[in-house]
């Protein structure tokens, strides 16, 4: 956290944002609050926002509400004592995809340690709904780890997202410093029971960088998440949200970021975004094309072996 007379490290010419504020944004904000929808693209100041309402039409619902139990020190999502569930947010969420005529759409939502299941069944039926009114989207789910609870996790996962996508956000030794509550190794043992319970959905997770880990640190997570078989890979630059979050402590270039994703690579990753606005959801829809075709390939390869 930053002291009022604290200098903050000045951001470099490239994470200059490019604002589009045309009618698919403006549109699509409208709708939004219409339908009384919350968006993880608003919520968390996603620097994104403008490329992906205004140009490619996509958006990150966040279900569950907008108040989160956890107070997680990177995150500007608001923390307190959450809402009611809302029982008819899944015919919401699944009435905007078809109006935005999503190909793809990632699903998040707040964690919710007030309720046994973590809200993996709204969750679910969120899904369900979705498929249901839009049955050639994809759909991607973003989930907390729900307490670690298994029933949870199976809940969500046998409603069967394409994708399950769930952050490990930074190193071990970072982990206990940034987020609250979430445990390093519970985060990599939801990926593994995931791919264990649905062999066929690919797993992704992100990282962030600039908040003190070193490369070598990186790469160990990267192993980490390779050992419980995540497909995907995300990272991006930690942008402090404002003065009450954790101080960003170094900006990686764009060459570092190059580097990193070739690294992420040669480790078996089928696919890994980095850059420096890079977010989990980001060009969601390109990753699990390019997951899909990775994971054909190694089929056609099998059966080349036969």
């Amino acid at each position: 956290m930053a002291t009022k007379n604290e200098e903050i490290l000045r951001k470099p010419d490239w994470l200059k944002i490019k604002l589009n504020t045309n009618k698919n944004y403006t549109g699509l904000k409208k709708m939004m609050r219409e339908k009384n929808l919350h968006t993880v693209c608003e919520e968390a100041k996603c620097p994104n926002i403008h490329e992906c309402w205004a140009e490619r039409r996509t958006a990150t619902f966040m279900i569950l509400g907008a108040i989160c139990t956890r107070a997680c020190r990177f995150c500007a999502v608001k923390t307190g004592l959450p809402n009611e569930l809302d029982w008819d947010e899944p015919n919401r969420v699944a009435e905007s995809v078809k109006l935005m005529n999503l190909k793809h759409v990632v699903i998040t939502a707040v964690a919710r340690d007030d309720l046994k299941d973590g809200g993996s069944r709204v969750y679910a039926e969120t899904v369900r709904k979705v498929r249901e009114e839009n049955p050639f989207t994809t759909i991607e789910v973003l989930p907390s780890d729900m307490g670690g609870e298994y029933d949870n996790l199976r809940t969500l996962m046998d409603a069967k997202p394409d994708i399950l996508n769930h952050n490990i956000e930074t190193v071990e030794r970072l982990t206990p410093r940034v987020r609250a509550k979430a445990k390093y190794h519970r985060t990599l043992e939801l990926l593994r029971r995931s791919k264990e319970m649905y062999p066929d959905i690919p797993t992704k997770s992100s990282i962030m960088v600039g908040l003190g880990e070193t490369v070598e640190e990186l790469h160990q997570a990267m192993d980490d998440l390779r050992a419980n078989d995540v497909d995907i890979l995300t990272i991006g630059q930690y942008l402090q949200p404002s003065r009450k979050h954790l101080k960003v402590q170094k900006y990686y270039t764009p060459l570092e970021f190059g580097k990193l994703r070739k690294v992420a690579m040669e480790k078996g990753f089928k696919h890994c975004e980095a850059g420096p606005m890079v977010r989990s959801s980001y060009h969601a829809d390109e990753q699990v094309n390019e997951a899909a075709k990775a994971r054909q390939a190694q089929g056609d390869e099998l059966l080349k072996g036969e």
